[in-house]
Order: C-alpha cells, then structure tokens, then sequence
C-alpha cells in the first residue's frame, strides 16, 4: 500500500477501516473523544499500512490506557520508535504515571533518559526518588517547588514531604504561599498552607474567596494568623488596591511585623501600578522603607520588581523616578536583569542621574556600554538602542547560500518529514512538536536548511521561528519573510497604509498561518474577530459571511480596513493602534489618559503582557519590513534607515479636546 492514499481494509473487529493520511486523523479524533475501540482500529490500519505517522498513532493508543499500562509494554513501545519525538513524549508521560503510581525505583531508573526534562512535575517527582534513595535534595527540591506553576500533585508530594522531614521551614513555606497569592495560583496557595496545618490550609481557601470578609472577623495573634491576614490583603489588592491601601494605612500595617507589612504593601503597589494609578511608586516607596525595617532581606518575585521599574517610569507625572528604577532592575535575578528591556532602561537611568552623581563620565560609559551590549539586535529594545547611539537601524549581512548537501540533509531529516505531514494533514499541534523537538542541538547552517525547508513548503510559523533560533548567522528574508507580496503590498497602498507595518503585525498575528485560530475566536492571517469582520463589512458596504473570514483575501482586506480605521481613531499612531488591534480600542482609550509619556515608556507600561509584548513586536518587526521592502539588496543607507523611534512618536497622552474619536464605535 501507498501511504496517503485514502485506501481501506477490514479491521481487526471485521469493521471497515481508514488507511493512510485518514486513519491517522481519525485516530487522532478517536483519542480525543476516548474512543477505544475506534483508536484500536486505526492504530493497527497505519501500523499495518507502514504509515510513516504510525507511531502517533500507537502513541495515542497507549496513552489513552496508561494507567493500567505495564513496564514491559513501556519499554516496548520505546524500542518500536526508539529517538523519535514520540518515544520521549511518551517517556514524559510515564515518568508522570510512575509519579502517581509512586513506584520509585522505576521512576529513577527510566528518568536519565528524558532527553526533553521539561516537565516541572516530572523534575518533583524524580527529586522525590532520590530523596528516598537518601539523596540531598533539599536545594534542588526547594528550587523546584518554587519555580511550580500550578498546585500539581508530584511539586506538593515533594514539598510536604521535605517539611516532614524538616528540610523546608515555616518561612520558606509562607513566602511560597505569599508568591502564589501575587501570582494568582489559587491551588498553589492552599497546598502551601497545608504544610503547615489543615486548618491553615483551609483559612487559606477561606481568604482566597473573601478576604475583606476574613479580615474583618481576624484578630492576629500567631505567627500564622498574622501570615493569613498577609494573604488576605495581597488577595484583596489583586481585586481592589486602594481599598487595601486604605486597610493597611488604618489598621493592619500596625499589627504586622515590618517584613510582612512589606508583602502587603508591594503586592497593593504591583497591583496600582497594572492598573496605571498614580500613587502605585509611592506604594513602592512604603514598601522599601518597611523592607528596611524588617531583620531579614525581603526578595520579592522578578514581575513585582518589574512593575515597581514601569511604576517609576510612569511617575511624577511623567517625570521618572530613575533612582528607583535602577533599585528595582538591582533587585531582580540575574537571569531578568539581562533581559533586554532592563538592561535598557537601567542605561536610561544611569543615563538620566550622571550629571548628579559624584563621577558623571563613569556613570555615562557605564551606561553606554550597557547600551551597547544590545543594541543592533533585532528586536524593540535593540533598535532604540541603536538610535540612543546614534548609530543607524542597519540589516545584518546575508549567511552564504546553502549548498546542496545542507538542503538534501534537512530534507531527509525524519523528523522534519514527519512534522510537515501532519500539519498538512491539519494536525498542527502535533507537527509542531515533532518539528521543535528535531531540531535539538542542531547548528545554524542547520537551522538555516531547516528554515528554509519550511519557506519552501511554506510553512511560515515553521520557517520563521526556526530562523529565529540562529546566533552567528543571520538570513533576515527567512525570519521576516513576505508571502502573498503583491496582494499584501497592492492592498495596503490602496486603502493608504504602510506595507510594512501591515507585514508587521500580520507575522505577529498568525505567522502568515491562513487558518489560524485564536482561542477566542480570531481567525486568518490578521486574526480579525467575526464580530470585528462583520462591522467592518458593513462599515466599508461589502458583502459578508460568517464562512468568508477565512478566505484569505477577504481576511486580508477586512483586517487592513480595519487597521486603517483603528489608525484614524488614534491619529495615526502606530503604537496605539497596534494596542487597539490586540486589546480592543477601548483599553489603550484608558490607558492613554493620564500623564503625558514617553511613546517608549508608555509602551513598557501596556497592562496586559501579551499586548505589551505585541506592540513591540509589531513595531520591531515593521522596521526591518521597511527595510526588505524598501532595500531588496540589504544595503540600507544612512539617510533612509528605518527608524523606530520615528514609528513609535514621540509622547502619549490623552487625546486632545480638539480630536475627537473619528470611529468611537469600534468593536
């Protein structure tokens, strides 16, 4: 048989069953709805058709059962598809059931050969079977139990059974209930109280639900009774910071000692400053001079200290408080001080209090050296870098053309065939495992053939981020490529908007991917809401259907219409209207009143991490679009190098009285 074909044999329960590309996305199908005997089926049909997806098939098979799994099935599993994504992928999950099982030795035994070891639960559960081997685990144990993300069963095994053993303390145990209360981890927060008793862990759920309510009727004595109330006012923050403010300043900062009065108050100040009030540096302020009170060093958590920077920024009106930023980035991990955007505005504040300090030169080459670390990187904070330096937006020099051999190697690449198959047979998310998993460990030429291979298929979600993953050599055609060219260029200069700003957003919206789908709903390259796609039809007089949101030239004008509309509502502002394409136009309508800012500085301060994040990058990715679309050779001279500080204006503030809203019905 040929696989692929949508040929058919009689199954094994004398049905008749699906061969080739069919019976895999029927097995795929048959998994989801816990189809047994249906998934039986097509598992034997592709094994037996050879189907090069065959093993995705068996994989799903034996999932579906592994609870009742044996070991000796395992490992046959593992020989059958032995170094595929499939084998590791389903390691991963039997390291998961061998947690839960809490069969030890097996677990330690197969867990060396995780080669992926990105599973946080599976690390607990591997950290636990070398504590009862009688390994220390204790550093490794508290750092993994830290770094949970969710309440899951083998992080909270480890940690309950570390403080059985008395090698977690209480204080290490409430400042993990405090950092899942600012993280929002409900399930984290009551298992972390349950450490220290039932009825702290059930005071915990309490508070969690209803802390004015708890509060109220709390009368702090103990140390965990002074610990809950904590919880409870940093859980009151998240809903209402200035009523926790106004609690702290009333009652409750008198009662606690200095390092919990610290928590409450930064946890108030995280939460004023995402919600763009002006008192929210202030907050910060009254939790450092706690801090200072307190006996022990307080280290509060990488995203507090990071909105306790934006709150500087955004301060006095637009005036920053550069002393506190730089105080806020010192505080951070080291692995968050080398992001780029604190290494940027750390320079700034160095930059900002030379002239006050008591040696301004050092102070300003530290600062422009710092600048320097990252500037003419290709990204947001790598170009205004570039132009503090006065130095132009240039494009990095092509790589040397892949010669044969390097293209017929990636295209031979089993796992690089197999992950084009199934994302061409719908099975995206699969694919893109398979895909992300073969390129471990491989070089940039490498990369670059495997890139290319994906262009080549046009696979761009593919091609773009394998391109994205090279160090040493740089192919900016691959990272920002320019499918449908003439329709994206014709369109844009039709309706009067920039091509590349249009390229921009569409590579951060859907990677040129024409049937993505969001999980709220968005669809097609510019990933435009139906509701969106109808009121623009109408808007503009076209002809629309729920079905035509899809189609590619119908997403592509509706998207752009609608870009251009939202454009107009912002006078022209890119930043903003990039906000508003991601958040909806009447977030950044709020988040613009206020002060007057810095373009750079406003945009530090988007409330929502993914608008934030997506306005950056869709202005980033507009200046390097400039330059491919404007400078086919890559040589891009001085006088027209693309700017993004040009891009991103100069000040954001509220509209002026004399610009009303052009289109306030915007969806």
């Amino acid at each position: 048989m040929v696989a692929g074909l949508g040929l058919a044999l009689m199954g094994p329960a004398g049905a008749l069953a699906q061969t080739g590309n069919d019976a895999i996305v029927a097995a795929r199908d048959a998994f989801g709805k816990r189809d047994s005997v249906k998934l039986a089926q097509m598992r034997s049909a592709a094994v037996l058709e050879r189907h090069p997806l065959a093993m995705w098939a068996d994989y799903w098979q034996l999932n579906s059962r592994l609870y009742a799994a044996s070991i000796d099935e395992v490992e046959s599993f593992y020989r059958r598809w032995s170094g595929t994504y499939v084998e590791d992928r389903l390691r991963n999950d039997w390291l998961l059931e061998l947690g839960r099982r809490r069969e030890w030795k097996a677990l330690a035994a197969d867990y060396p050969r995780f080669r992926m070891n990105d599973d946080r639960e599976v690390i607990c559960y591997a950290l636990l079977a070398d504590h009862f081997e009688g390994k220390d685990v204790r550093q490794a144990g508290r750092a993994a139990w830290f770094a949970q993300r969710e309440g899951d069963d083998g992080c909270n095994l480890l940690a309950s059974t570390l403080y059985e053993a008395k090698q977690l303390k209480d204080d290490e145990v409430w400042r993990r209930a405090r950092l899942a209360v600012d993280a929002n981890k409900p399930r984290a927060v009551r298992q972390a109280a349950a450490l220290i008793g039932q009825k702290a862990g059930d005071d915990a759920g309490t508070l969690l639900d209803k802390p004015e309510r708890y509060l109220h009727s709390a009368s702090p004595r103990s140390r965990t009774e002074r610990e809950l109330v904590t919880l409870a006012l940093m859980r009151w923050a998240a809903n209402d910071p200035d009523a926790a403010a106004a609690a702290l300043r009333g009652k409750w900062e008198a009662l606690l000692p200095p390092e919990l009065g610290a928590w409450a108050w930064a946890a108030v100040a995280k939460q004023a400053a995402i919600k763009l009030l002006p008192d929210a540096s202030d907050h910060y302020q009254r939790a450092a001079l706690l801090a200072g009170k307190a006996a022990v060093e307080i280290d509060w958590a990488d995203e507090t200290l990071a909105w306790k920077a934006r709150a500087a920024l955004r301060a006095n009106g637009g005036k920053p408080r550069w002393q506190q930023v730089v105080q806020a980035i010192n505080a951070m991990g080291t692995s968050e001080q080398r992001e780029q955007a604190w290494v940027y505005w750390k320079a700034r504040a160095l930059q900002a209090m030379a002239k006050d300090s008591s040696d301004p030169q050092a102070m300003s080459s530290q600062a422009q050296e710092m600048l320097d670390t990252i500037a003419g990187q290709l990204s947001f904070y790598g170009a205004l870098a570039s132009e503090d330096l006065g130095r132009p937006i240039t494009l990095p020099e092509p790589p040397l053309p892949l010669t044969d051999a390097e293209r017929q190697a990636a295209a031979r690449e089993p796992g690089l065939q197999r992950a084009l198959q199934l994302i061409a047979i719908g099975l995206r998310n699969e694919g893109v495992r398979e895909w992300n998993f073969t390129l471990r460990g491989m070089d940039d030429r490498a990369l670059l053939a495997a890139a290319q291979l994906a262009c080549d298929r046009e696979v761009w979600d593919r091609c773009i981020n394998t391109s994205d993953r090279t160090r040493g050599e740089i192919h900016l055609a691959q990272r920002f490529p320019t499918p449908f060219r003439r329709e994206v260029q014709a369109r844009a200069r039709e309706i009067g908007l920039d091509p590349a700003y249009v390229y921009g957003l569409i590579r951060q919206e859907s990677r040129f991917v024409m049937d993505a789908r969001s999980g709220v709903g968005a669809s097609g390259l510019m990933q435009i809401m139906p509701a969106t796609a109808r009121w623009t039809a109408k808007k503009i007089g076209v002809p629309f259907t729920q079905d035509m949101i899809t189609d590619r030239d119908t997403n592509l004008k509706l998207g752009t219409q609608y870009l251009r509309l939202v454009l107009e509502d912002f006078e022209g502002s890119e930043l903003l209207a990039a906000a508003a394409y991601n958040a909806g136009p009447s977030r950044p309508r709020r988040w613009r009143e206020g002060p007057v800012l810095e373009a750079a500085i406003w945009a530090e301060n988007v409330p929502f991490n993914e608008t934030r994040d997506y306005v950056k990058k869709v202005l980033s990715n507009a200046i390097f679009y400039s330059a491919l679309l404007n400078t086919p050779s890559g040589q891009v001279a001085s006088a027209h190098a693309p700017s993004l500080k040009a891009r991103l204006g100069r000040m954001v503030g509220p509209r002026l009285a004399a610009a009303p809203s052009s289109n306030g019905d915007l969806p």
